[in-house]
């Protein structure tokens, strides 16, 4: 797991658009809400991203950009942005790198056959690249409240 004071990961990954983004771009510039989702049409992933995209202006006020993560393709991005009317890029990990980098992923095994998804996860990460604060088994409902709250603190 991640910890406050940990170097955050770096990465790479596609948005909605199929453009690449980095956390390399925000370094000196912006704090990163970076956060891991199950999927697009779950329940919990259309309250969360409902709710920072609520707050997008108000992250923006102290500073601070939101990143969605989860496994769905870019295509299926764009559909749920569009859907939900999202203020914020959602970035496609498709293979799970980046998840498992942040320690935002796990295995099971059902009926013989492993499985991968997202353990849903937050993380403040300052314009210096420290994460200084992590969130693991995230519950969706008032998180991004919290969240904004956290980085109302560092700005």
């Amino acid at each position: 797991m991640l910890n406050s004071g940990d170097l955050a990961p770096q990465f790479a990954l596609p948005d909605a658009k199929m453009d690449m983004i980095q956390l390399t771009d925000f370094l000196d510039k912006k704090i990163v809400v970076l956060y891991f989702f199950n999927g697009d049409k779950t329940p919990g992933g259309i309250l969360e991203a409902i709710e920072f995209s609520d707050r997008v202006a108000a992250f923006a006020k102290y500073g601070a950009v939101i990143l969605g993560v989860s496994r769905d393709d870019c295509m299926a991005h764009e559909s749920f942005s569009d859907e939900h009317g999202l203020e914020f890029d959602l970035l496609s990990d498709t293979e799970g790198e980046v998840s498992a980098l942040y320690h935002a992923q796990h295995q099971w095994e059902a009926k013989g056959v492993v499985r991968y998804g997202i353990d849903r996860s937050t993380f403040v990460i300052d314009q210096s690249g420290i994460i200084r604060h992590a969130f693991y088994h995230v519950t969706p409902k008032g998180h991004a409240a919290e969240i904004l709250e956290l980085v109302k603190q560092l700005g």
